[in-house]
């Protein structure tokens, strides 16, 4: 009795609970869920930050249109000054509908004011365009934000269903149910609950916000859209 008292008390001396201890002592699959899930948390806060930035950018460089194209200058000169601006898609859009649009005027010699719904089609497919490839590159690695948002929980799970499944292997082998047979496998587990935890939530949260943050974008090119085709078709039938 005394011998196993003994033993008991080194075991619980020399086990480390650190997360280090816990990964190093892990198993080959406890392990593997672990990297698996530290590779999606630093994956997911580089597409966080990096969406971050880039609608910040996104809003200024909206502001900076805005201001240049109700500055009262003609089609002929925002085009010009808004074709070097490759970054803006609402400038890229613009750009795209007078492109269109000076096209018509150099095949048909002259002002295409007797063709206007085919002309506003024309630019308007074309400004459509513009902005699906506008949005399917802002919109790029965002679903991996959903993805680990949904799934890291249960990939988390697993590593806790196995390091439980193990403390329970060593509970067999050793014919003992103390407490510093079981701890290192349930603390094993734990910890891989603990961060699938900690990549599901930031996930989650930032791809709610990120996503509705790009809808007010997406809108706002859409309304653009609607409101410069507006104007430009009516001062095309004044002249």
């Amino acid at each position: 009795m005394e011998e196993i008292t003994v033993a008991s008390s080194v075991l619980n001396e020399s086990v480390d609970f650190s997360m280090l201890s816990l990964f190093l002592r892990a198993d080959f699959v406890v392990k593997s869920v672990i990297l698996i899930l530290i590779v999606s948390s630093l994956y997911s806060w580089n597409i966080i930050v990096a969406k971050i930035l880039r609608i910040r950018q996104l809003k200024q460089m909206e502001k900076e249109f805005e201001d240049i194209f109700w500055s009262g200058n003609s089609f002929e000169d925002l085009y010009e000054t808004l074709n070097f601006n490759q970054l803006d898609p609402k400038s890229k859009m613009f750009c795209a509908a007078i492109a269109e649009w000076k096209k018509s005027k150099s095949l048909s010699g002259k002002d295409p004011s007797s063709s206007i719904s085919f002309l506003k089609d024309r630019m308007h497919r074309s400004m459509i365009v513009v902005f699906n490839k506008e949005s399917e590159v802002i919109e790029k690695n965002l679903t991996f934000l959903a993805t680990a948002g949904s799934t890291a929980p249960f990939i988390g799970l697993f590593g806790t269903v196995w390091g439980i499944m193990n403390s329970f292997k060593s509970i067999a082998v050793a014919q003992n149910t103390n407490l510093s047979i079981v701890a290192p496998g349930i603390a094993e587990a734990l910890f891989a609950t603990a961060l699938g935890l900690f990549v599901a939530i930031p996930a989650v949260v930032a791809y709610n916000k990120i996503s509705s943050d790009l809808s007010k974008y997406f809108i706002s090119l859409e309304t653009f859209m609607d409101e410069f085709t507006t104007i430009f078709f009516r001062q095309l039938e004044k002249k």
